[in-house]
């Protein structure tokens, strides 16, 4: 009986992360699953697929006053934060709401790569919540998810996408050798599905990954299973550590929050660092910050390796996709 399941409550659960978290809710089938929609998306087509689906909507915004946040969490036991980067601060407000009338567990919004605070904006706003949860004495669990996949292969030579975003998946930093957790977007929800009632899990941080690759290896593997072998190859771009510290550099000089794209696009390249200079984004940083290892709490869980995904991946009549916004 759906009464007597947990209800688990999803902002974000139109977008990429969160409709992932969604599809493994439901999967399970161990959870009441819950979508909060803001009024104007009420009647859009993403909602209205949730509600086919089998997902209660719940009407309201991170920005709604105290009370009404009070009223959207009634009878939710877990809730679960995938909201877009902009909206990071505006989590705390639900948080200390989901305090007051008992929710059991929050999952803020992480889901990215592990590292230390300094290095990237999003990031450095991210932990700054972490310890607003530990302040505020709320059940919580910290899931992050390495480098989607989706991300991380060369896009093919077919592809449609924006030139400058082909750029970026050609892009091979310092020489290649840097090692990089990897998650495929699609399965984020099942880990998540089985971390989120774990006891071992409760006030712990857990990292999900699928396969561990180096970059270069990476390319390979792109330029032989996309066909495009060669002319694929010739495509590299090789960014120097001295090249992003630059990017970065400008990107902070000219810093403006109200330009969203400025702003993706200063985090991609503090991302960069992280994964590829920094080399935060490995298992062995992972376990030394204190993170879980999700393959060791789910062992009967399959991972795919990135060979595996690829074959899906360029069998795509747009691979990439994931970069428009679409799954």
């Amino acid at each position: 009986m759906a009464a007597n399941k947990p209800a688990a409550l999803v902002i974000g659960g139109t977008g990429q992360t969160g409709r992932s978290i969604v599809n493994g809710l439901l999967k399970s089938g161990n959870f009441r699953v819950l979508v909060l929609v803001r009024p104007s998306s009420a009647t859009k087509p993403a909602t209205q697929e949730l509600v086919a689906s089998g997902v209660e909507i719940r009407v309201g915004a991170l920005t709604d006053n105290y009370e009404k946040l009070k009223q959207i969490l009634q009878g939710v036991d877990i809730l679960i934060s995938a909201v877009d980067a902009r909206a990071i601060d505006e989590q705390r407000e639900i948080f200390r709401a989901a305090k007051e009338v008992g929710v059991q567990r929050v999952i803020p919004c992480d889901f990215a790569t592990p590292g230390a605070k300094g290095g990237r904006l999003q990031a450095d706003m991210k932990l700054d919540i972490r310890e607003y949860l530990k302040e505020l004495g709320v059940g919580h669990t910290i899931i992050d998810v390495g480098w989607w996949m989706q991300f991380f292969l060369p896009l093919p030579l077919r592809s449609t996408v924006p030139s400058h975003v082909k750029a970026m998946t050609w892009s091979i930093y310092g020489t290649g050798e840097s090692r990089n957790l990897l998650t495929n977007l699609h399965h984020i929800g099942t880990y998540v599905a089985r971390i989120i009632t774990d006891p071992r899990t409760l006030n712990k941080w857990v990292i999900v990954w699928e396969d561990e690759v180096v970059q270069k290896d990476a390319h390979e593997i792109g330029e032989r299973v996309s066909g495009d072998g060669d002319a694929l190859r010739e495509k590299r771009i090789y960014v120097s550590e001295q090249d992003i510290k630059r990017l970065i550099a400008e990107g902070q000089a000219a810093y403006d929050p109200t330009d969203h794209q400025a702003t993706l696009k200063l985090l991609w390249d503090q991302y960069m660092n992280s994964m590829h200079f920094l080399e935060e984004n490995t298992l062995g940083n992972a376990k030394r910050l204190g993170y879980l290892d999700a393959r060791e709490l789910y062992p009967d869980i399959p991972a795919q390796s990135l060979e595996e995904f690829a074959k899906e991946f360029y069998g795509l009549p747009e691979p990439g996709i994931t970069f428009l916004g679409g799954r």
